[in-house]
């Protein structure tokens, strides 16, 4: 993944002159001479369900990369999830699809940066309004993936949607449309790699489109098609995608020489574990291209490395630090004491309770501080607080029960952690719409959680911490069980409560360091 020349700097010059820039196309790039690796034509090879800033950052990117280096020549249909947007499409429009793609982070303590225009995108539809075009390209015989990235609410099947829809609403059912449109066109099937967040996200995906196709009563032929000749393959993601850089935009494009209203940004660091038969190399060149994605028979040991380390990280840290005054991840890092406090977490609390050799597990959770640490990407607290209560469900508590399984005791900064998570929210006791807010001095702040589990820390907003905490580790609706059932941990938690009610959450912090 090399750099790519920017286009000719006079035309940053011209903007300083009040010249107007043109928007980035094929014509703008050939008025400036532009070096880059472009590829203007090839047939579309790829349907991808969702347009955001990650797939144009990850996968997308990672297409680009195999097109120059490995011959793969094709490019990218992208609908909208839901659409209705039309505004998007002809954005996609005006630019030919292309759109630049500006990745910095570190690598091995030395900072990196890469820019390059990426012309993997072919055209996008708003299914609103085309979505008799997008059925029309299930008759494309070059057409053999399918990716989407339509949020983890986006895999759900929803029994509202009818086949004659125009379109269903659900992804699912927009999918298992075409699919069934590429059944009646006697077509060979495909490769469907979704990327949404979701556990076994390739499982989740095929039973949603097996309820549809019951629901829909599609009889047996199909079913033997679809089983015959399509791979869903569960997969794994990662890379901190920022999307648009609205705060440095403009001096961004004036270095280009170009307008870019698609522009996307993010992280130099990227893993993409799929789950499936290693004839997908046959047809996808990962590795030829020397791009950062695995094949493999099992991705959740992996998905489990990340979910626990890097998010568990995030959520162990991201709310007592933002209690003890910080706003964004890489401040935390700077902080002798929240990352003294989120290392003792990973390498003490977290790596114990996992199985994929040591090496590999201290390798990821140095990365992991590496990254955190980005200079490019402010990655604010607040939004990673966003949800927190299915976040501490998924991503701490199974390395809580799993640490006292095999301890015989309870991790004190994991216990830490759901304390934290516990003043974050109990301290917001006012109303807000759609969430509570607390404050942090002076400054507000906004919790945002499901409806009842922001009515639960209303109704015991009056409470001491010890009626707290009792009330949430018996609320088996948070966690899918008590938390009762691990031995010693209500009165640990309800201890580290009150240190933070008492101390505050810096130095409670610093405390359980000790």
């Amino acid at each position: 993944m090399t750099a790519r020349p920017s286009p000719v700097r006079r035309a940053g010059e011209g903007r300083k002159r009040g010249i107007k820039l043109e928007r980035l196309n094929y014509q703008t790039l050939q008025a400036l001479d532009y070096r880059g690796y472009l590829l203007r034509q090839a047939p579309e090879r790829v349907l991808q369900f969702g347009e955001g800033g990650f797939l144009r950052a990850f996968a997308d990117h990672f297409i680009d990369i195999m097109n120059e280096k490995c011959g793969f020549d094709g490019k990218i249909l992208v609908s909208q999830p839901r659409g209705g947007h039309p505004e998007v499409t002809e954005r996609f429009a005006a630019q030919d699809g292309l759109y630049t793609l500006v990745l910095r982070g570190r690598e091995n303590g030395q900072k990196k940066s890469i820019t390059r225009v990426i012309s993997s995108i072919s055209r996008c539809l708003d299914p609103q309004s085309d979505w008799e075009a997008l059925l029309d390209a299930a008759a494309n015989p070059a057409l053999r993936f399918i990716l989407s990235n339509t949020t983890e609410a986006g895999i759900v099947f929803d029994p509202s949607c009818r086949m004659q829809d125009a379109p269903p609403a659900s992804y699912p059912a927009k999918l298992a449309a075409f699919l069934l449109r590429r059944y009646q066109l006697g077509l060979p099937g495909f490769w469907i790699l979704p990327c949404e967040l979701n556990d076994d996200n390739g499982g989740l995906l095929c039973r949603c489109l097996e309820q549809y196709f019951d629901f829909w009563q599609l009889g047996a032929d199909f079913r033997h098609w679809f089983a015959r000749e399509n791979h869903i393959c569960s997969t794994l993601v990662d890379r901190i995608v920022t999307g648009y850089p609205r705060g440095e935009a403009q001096e961004l494009c004036r270095g280009f020489g170009y307008e870019d209203e698609l522009m996307d940004a993010g992280e130099v660091f990227a893993f993409w574990v799929i789950e499936a038969p290693q004839t997908l190399q046959e047809e996808l060149p990962f590795e030829k291209a020397g791009l950062p994605i695995l094949i493999t028979d099992d991705h959740r040991p992996y998905k489990q490395r990340k979910v626990r380390i890097l998010n568990g990280a995030h959520t162990t840290m991201a709310l007592g630090a933002y209690l003890a005054g910080k706003d964004i991840v890489r401040a935390c890092m700077e902080d002798e004491v929240i990352h003294s406090f989120m290392n003792r977490a990973i390498y003490d609390e977290i790596i114990p309770t996992l199985d994929l050799p040591a090496q590999e597990l201290t390798g990821f959770a140095a990365a992991v501080s590496e990254r955190f640490n980005n200079p490019y990407i402010d990655h604010s607290l607040l939004a990673i607080a966003l949800n927190s209560t299915a976040k501490w469900q998924a991503r701490v508590l199974p390395s809580v029960r799993e640490y006292q399984r095999r301890a015989g005791k309870l991790p004190a900064c994991l216990v830490m952690s759901f304390a934290l998570y516990a003043a974050f929210y109990h301290n917001a006791k006012e109303r807000g719409e759609g969430c509570l807010v607390g404050y942090r001095g002076a400054d507000r702040y906004e919790v945002r959680d499901e409806a009842w589990c922001l009515d639960f820390f209303y109704d015991h907003r009056n409470d001491s911490a010890p009626e707290l905490i009792h009330a949430l580790v018996h609320n088996e609706r948070m966690w899918g069980e008590s938390l009762a059932q691990l031995e010693g941990f209500e009165d640990a938690a309800a201890r580290a409560l009150a240190d933070i009610e008492e101390k505050g959450a810096y130095e409670a912090m610093r405390e359980c360091l000790k």
